[in-house]
């Protein structure tokens, strides 16, 4: 019934002017044409289709027939398959070329990972055959295919570890080789026009050329938006493994030839990566400075290029560490600033393969004037104290210690003050104490010119550290880091320093610091340890003249409620927080005797 359908709506268009079809020949086609194909009479399609007195017909309506034809074809274990491949290629050679593109596209959208890599594997060669026809008006339907495409890669999982790349458990290694391929024929042709405009000197030329070549322009768009929407997405997702681990990469591979994409195009990879800094220049096309250029793919570019090594040929060495530094601290504090891991994982890999280059107390103190030297720091503080993976956190302690020391004395005691002043985390609070305290004891060094940490330069940063925020009402809980590296600190002045000779004027602002820190904290430690002590007590007869499940108390960290405690899990909380204030108490006292022992005479 449906081949008699098929060959009648056929027969009879044959004698009609392609305009002169009607919306109802065109679903018969459809319908009867899908029926028969489903239903195994593939044969006969084949010979419809191939008959030439219906080239007209099949032109203009065949397209319509690509969804059975791809699913037979996806599913690869129907007998009907030659047959089928056969009707799919005459269709992609004969058909318009729009109708094709579309129809393509449509039957390339799924959401299972499967089938999403086996049509992207089947569908890329006939949609590059379809915009090849498009002759000179390719480049919108190249960057709709393209977009669609990434859209369906993106979808896959991708590889953890070296075993997954390797075997391609997810099939997205073997869909950006097919990428690769797909795109390659349209970057050569961008590369030929590029070529041959750099080849001709007479400026009218030039001109007759410019007006000849609007397509190539917007065709190196659509491949430039390509490069940086795969920059984004899977490359900023993906972790590459290195040549030592995986010898050969699909995935690195694929990063390499998106970076030999940009510079065929004529986009110099040093330009991308420094663009923060260098002056802008205007380029030409319709995409604006932030879409043709997203922010998040230059950092991606720029982590390909200075962590993994890929296109360093294209970098000279003219440029110095410390500008390369300034260069990719813009890319680092959009990476840093992000809550994904991996995001969070490449801005600290990219921020420290950028501190290794550049030489100990080096950078200059002007340099804090530049935004991102003062935010990426605090970006880094979020991860060192608020990231959930502890080897994110470590790394990015250490690499917190590591910009500190590539900081010359000047620029170590500025940042010192912001930090003290921008950071209200007592942990990194008291790690900055511990730093300032090292960069004493290094002035302190005979034969060390260092001033900034010694007299009149030294005293501001001590009336920042060597004080209480809230006075004796301070919660020294949870100051506790801070308030013990500012003991530690002031202990170590007053060893380290005689009073005859106080280079560091510690002797002369003794009596400030007494009122404003060692003062208020033995009042506070009083009055704090008195109500612990008190709260001890009521625990502990609370809990004989009650029950357990009566005892139970809530505690608050923030607005976040914690599991209730029992009134046992209260009483060993309270013995913890007393053994800390014996903790501050014993190095205090210590202090006390120290400046009594070093005062008289």
């Amino acid at each position: 019934m449906a081949l008699e359908q098929l060959s009648d709506v056929v027969q009879r268009c044959q004698a009609l002017p392609v305009d002169s079809y009607t919306s109802e020949d065109q679903d018969v086609f459809l319908i009867s044409g899908r029926t028969c194909i489903e239903e195994g009479n593939v044969a006969q399609v084949l010979s419809i289709i191939l008959d030439e007195k219906n080239k007209e017909v099949v032109r203009y309506m065949g397209w319509s027939l690509l969804p059975p034809l791809v699913g037979i074809l996806l599913k690869k274990e129907e007998r009907n398959v030659p047959q089928c491949l056969a009707i799919f290629n005459h269709l992609i050679e004969s058909c318009s070329p729009k109708e094709l593109l579309i129809g393509l596209l449509e039957n390339m959208e799924h959401d299972d990972p499967d089938t999403i890599a086996e049509s992207v594997h089947l569908l890329l060669t006939p949609l590059q055959k379809v915009l090849m026809r498009l002759g000179n008006r390719k480049a919108s339907s190249l960057g709709m295919t393209l977009s669609s495409v990434l859209d369906q890669v993106t979808k896959l999982p991708l590889p953890r570890t070296k075993e997954q790349e390797e075997d391609d458990v997810f099939s997205v290694c073997r869909s950006c080789t097919d990428l690769i391929v797909f795109v390659r024929p349209f970057v050569q042709e961008v590369s030929r026009t590029l070529l041959k405009s750099d080849e001709l000197s007479d400026s009218t030329q030039k001109m007759t050329i410019r007006q000849r070549t609007d397509e190539e322009d917007e065709l190196r768009t659509e491949l430039l938006k390509f490069c940086m929407k795969a920059l984004s997405r899977p490359l900023l997702e993906v972790h590459l493994k290195e040549p030592d681990t995986l010898a050969v990469s699909p995935l690195r591979n694929f990063a390499e030839d998106i970076l030999n994409i940009l510079r065929t195009i004529g986009e110099p990879l040093t330009a991308l990566v420094h663009r923060p800094v260098l002056k802008r220049k205007l380029v030409p096309g319709f995409l604006e400075e932030e879409v043709r250029y997203p922010k998040e793919s230059l950092a991606s570019l720029t982590h390909l290029v200075f962590v993994h090594l890929l296109a360093a040929d294209a970098f000279s060495y003219v440029y110095s560490p410390v500008f390369c530094l300034r260069c990719n601290m813009e890319h680092i504090c959009l990476l840093l600033s992000r809550t994904e891991e991996n995001m969070i994982q490449k801005g600290l890999e990219l921020y420290e393969k950028s501190l290794l280059r550049v030489d100990d107390g080096t950078l200059c103190a002007d340099l804090l004037e530049i935004r991102t030297f003062l935010t990426v720091p605090k970006n880094l503080v979020n991860v060192m104290t608020m990231c959930p993976r502890h080897d994110l956190r470590t790394k990015g302690l250490k690499i917190f210690q590591l910009s500190i020391d590539k900081f010359d004395t000047e620029a170590k005691y500025k940042f010192f003050q912001y930090t003290l002043k921008a950071i209200s985390h007592s942990g990194v609070q008291g790690y900055i104490i511990k730093n300032i305290k090292n960069q004493i004891n290094s002035a302190l060094q005979t034969g060390n010119s260092n001033t900034w940490f010694l007299g009149i330069h030294l005293l501001p940063l001590l009336r920042k550290v060597l004080i209480l925020p809230d006075g004796p009402e301070t919660d020294l809980l949870q100051y506790l880091d801070r308030l013990m590296e500012s003991l530690n600190l002031l202990r170590y002045l007053i060893i380290r320093d005689k009073v005859t000779e106080n280079q560091t004027g510690i002797w002369t602002e003794l009596y400030k610091i007494e009122d404003t820190f060692t003062k208020p904290l033995r009042v506070g430690l009083n009055m704090t340890r008195a109500h612990y002590e008190k709260e001890l007590q009521n625990t502990m007869e609370d809990k004989k003249a009650k029950t357990r499940e009566e005892m139970k108390v809530s505690v608050s960290v923030g607005d976040e409620k914690l599991p209730k405690m029992t009134s046992q899990s209260q009483i060993q909380a309270l013995h913890s927080a007393l053994h800390t204030f014996d903790m501050i108490e014993s190095v205090l006292v210590r202090v006390e005797e120290l400046i009594d022992v070093q005062e008289t005479p």
